[in-house]
């Protein structure tokens, strides 16, 4: 299926956000994931299911001061 990632077309298989997280080389990542401007929690990754033209938005923790 066809999704958005931070904006960049993609393609997908896999259903769910933590498949498309680990098709896309995520999976180990410590990151915070938004799906269509909806936070989601690293704990429904494994039961969203996302569908074709989803927005996800992927962003990486800032570290210093």
């Amino acid at each position: 299926m066809k999704i958005l990632v931070n904006n960049e077309a993609r393609e997908v298989a896999g259903p769910s956000l933590a498949d498309a997280l680990d098709e896309l080389g995520y999976a180990d990542a410590v990151i915070a994931t938004a799906v269509n401007g909806d936070f989601a929690p690293a704990r429904s990754r494994p039961t969203l299911m996302l569908r074709e033209g989803d927005r996800l938005e992927l962003l990486a923790p800032m570290r210093g001061g």
